[in-house]
């Protein structure tokens, strides 16, 4: 074989080398990303079940509550708690929450203090004015002390807040409806839950209780996006 020959035999072999080097890397890529599609679904997924299980874990809570005004305050918790109503929780990836900030988020979508005017601002996700909810901190705590014994294993936070609900015309978010008025007898409920990798799921509900005592019932339910 000539000089010629064996020079185009390398260039013929130098180009099939990278042309299987850039397949392999392509594949790895698409491996890789597909591997991290599927992670984010799955703490998605886990998270949004998160969300649920600790509003599910503190509807009991409300039936031992007699009057719900309490609940518009702020003055009665759920038993579900791991401390004071404020500060930072360290989450299982070294990343915090602030418990503050985080309601204040949901009142005014801002981490500092809200004003009244802040909270009844129109806005899309609170398109009802002065019968805008103001979220009250009801249960927080970590979603693997939900149940005795450590059963639950999970790495995600939770968090409930009450509040009003939207749909009463009184314009006083404070307090529940009188009897036989809109909205009279009802709650509405928000579960947030945070995990690892900033993993972060809302979902929101309005409840009521046909009968004291008995048992609780879910009128709406949606997640928020």
């Amino acid at each position: 074989m000539g000089d010629s020959e064996s020079g185009i035999a390398l260039v013929i072999t130098l180009m099939i080398t990278l042309l299987m080097s850039t397949i392999a890397v392509a594949l790895i890529m698409t491996t890789t990303v597909e591997t991290r599609i599927a992670s984010h679904f799955q703490r998605a997924q886990a998270g949004l079940y998160a969300a649920e299980a600790v509003v599910e874990r503190s509807l009991d809570d409300l039936l031992r509550v007699a009057n719900w005004n309490r609940l518009l305050d702020g003055s009665a918790q759920s038993s579900f708690v791991d401390g004071p109503p404020n500060g930072t929780r360290t989450l299982t990836d070294g990343s915090t929450i602030d418990l503050a900030a985080t309601l204040n988020l949901a009142n005014c979508r801002k981490t500092g203090a809200c004003t009244a005017a802040d909270m009844d601002a129109v806005s899309d996700d609170r398109p009802w004015g002065p019968n805008n909810p103001r979220w009250n901190l009801f249960a927080y705590g970590r979603l693997s002390d939900l149940l005795a014994q450590n059963v639950v294993e999970s790495p995600f936070y939770g968090v409930v807040m009450i509040g009003d609900d939207p749909g009463e015309t009184d314009g006083d978010p404070t307090l529940d409806a009188p009897w036989g008025h809109p909205g009279s007898g009802i709650l509405a409920l928000r579960g947030e839950a945070f995990g690892p990798g900033g993993a972060h799921k809302v979902v929101e509900m309005t409840v009521t209780r046909a009968q004291p005592e008995i048992a609780i019932t879910v009128l709406s339910w949606r997640e928020v996006r």
